[in-house]
């Protein structure tokens, strides 16, 4: 008879669908070497909670898992992919891939382009790109809402804050694309190559906007970054401001496409709790916070081992390659009651992990919320009955890191 082969977490259905895998693991052990992978995986709150604490076992440089898994050596190796790249500005370390004390330079500089004064200065822009979008299919009574709202309400507010013009949203929607697939860890040898192409035409695109902005500042995200100062730390160059707005690019669009696209679809699926913040709009930012729990878009994050360690009584050796499960334990019973029900009253819902925790949270978290909010405020004093259009077919493409749907079509009444 021959063995049954063991599940693993990336394959690429239970990437799409991981829910009834965690349940099952978490059962077995919240801590697990995933032998298909030869990663181990973490499922538990309190223990990833933990975890992105110990920066003297867990670091956060996992450089290697953006270029799809591929080895330094691999790439160093491939003289078509490094003639690619040598056209552009090296990848550097920064936020995402940066441990202390290097991460604690760019968080403090960073910090002052997303400050909550800042974000609350484009609460108005954001309200009108809401209502603009809106208006394109509120008199049609449906929509694809992935398509019509959820990527261009983000990429369009992320294009106008690094100097590009709302026609470009295409472009930085292509280049966003790029980057999500160096995530995924699952790119073809050809897509390899399409998207070092697109990341060195980005990196050109911008550097001659950041070359307009420490001429002439203005008042947007891109001129607070390459202009910086704070505590006497070094400006960013080129590479460095560079490498930080590919990963904001990311971290404040595709993930927060997916959170739209998923609040939408639970609003859908759960009409008593839209018909609450219909009743309530107080409730809104609370809702915002329970459908970040309940599907984040950033499913996960990498840590490598600086050393062996234990973490729930597993041992971790030196190099390990770990992946921090946020979908899990956002959906972990022992912190949540229910949780895999939508409550938009839930108590503690921002206590999830979706944007991380400790000193790697995500650096454009306020943003995001923003964007939700005003948002979802927009939908619930417009549309009536939100509905998936019947016989619609969801899907999740595979990727590691992150999870949203590629279409939601929908039907509503207009209010």
């Amino acid at each position: 008879m021959n063995k049954q082969t063991a599940k693993s977490l990336f394959q690429p259905d239970i990437l799409a669908d991981p829910y009834d895998f965690y349940e099952e693991q978490r059962a077995k052990s919240p801590v697990f070497l995933d032998e298909a992978s030869g990663a181990y995986v973490v499922l538990d709150y309190d223990l990833i909670s933990e975890a992105v604490g110990r920066l003297d076992d867990f670091s956060n440089n996992f450089n290697a898992q953006l270029s799809g898994g591929k080895s330094a050596a691999d790439l160093d190796n491939d003289e078509e992919l490094q003639a690619i790249l040598s056209t552009g500005y090296p990848q550097v370390d920064t936020l995402l891939t940066a441990d202390q004390p290097t991460h604690t330079r760019f968080r403090k500089l960073v910090n002052l382009a997303f400050s909550m004064p800042k974000v609350n200065k484009l609460e108005d822009s954001i309200r009108e790109m809401s209502n603009r979008l809106i208006d394109g299919f509120i008199d049609k009574g449906e929509c694809e809402f992935m398509e019509e709202y959820a990527v261009p309400m983000p990429v369009q507010i992320i294009a106008g804050q690094l100097g590009l013009d709302h026609a470009d949203a295409g472009t930085v929607k292509r280049w966003t694309n790029a980057f999500v697939d160096r995530l995924s860890g699952m790119m073809t040898r050809e897509r390899q190559l399409e998207t070092a192409r697109e990341v060195v035409e980005f990196q050109h695109v911008l550097k001659a906007n950041m070359d307009d902005r420490r001429k002439e500042a203005k008042s947007d995200i891109l001129s607070d970054l390459v202009n910086a100062r704070v505590d006497g730390e070094r400006p960013l160059d080129d590479a460095e401001s560079l490498s930080i707005v590919q990963q904001l690019m990311v971290a404040g669009n595709e993930t927060t496409t997916a959170a739209l696209g998923e609040g939408v679809r639970l609003f859908a699926s759960n009409p008593d709790q839209y018909k609450k913040i219909q009743d309530d709009p107080s409730l809104i930012p609370n809702a915002v916070e329970e459908v970040l729990r309940m599907s984040s878009g950033s499913s996960g994050i990498w840590r490598v081992m600086h050393r062996d360690a234990e973490l729930g009584g597993v041992t971790l050796p030196k190099g390990a390659m770990v992946m921090m499960r946020y979908h899990a334990a956002n959906r972990d019973p022992k912190h949540f009651e229910n949780p895999n029900e939508f409550r938009v009253d839930r108590k503690n819902a921002r206590t999830h992990l979706a944007f991380g925790k400790g000193i790697h949270m995500c650096v454009g978290n306020m943003l995001s919320r923003k964007e939700m909010t005003v948002s979802f405020q927009q939908f619930a004093e417009r549309m009536d009955n939100i509905r998936i259009q019947e016989g619609a077919t969801l899907t999740y493409p595979p990727n590691m890191m992150l999870r949203g749907l590629t279409s939601l079509p929908i039907q509503f009444d207009k209010r």
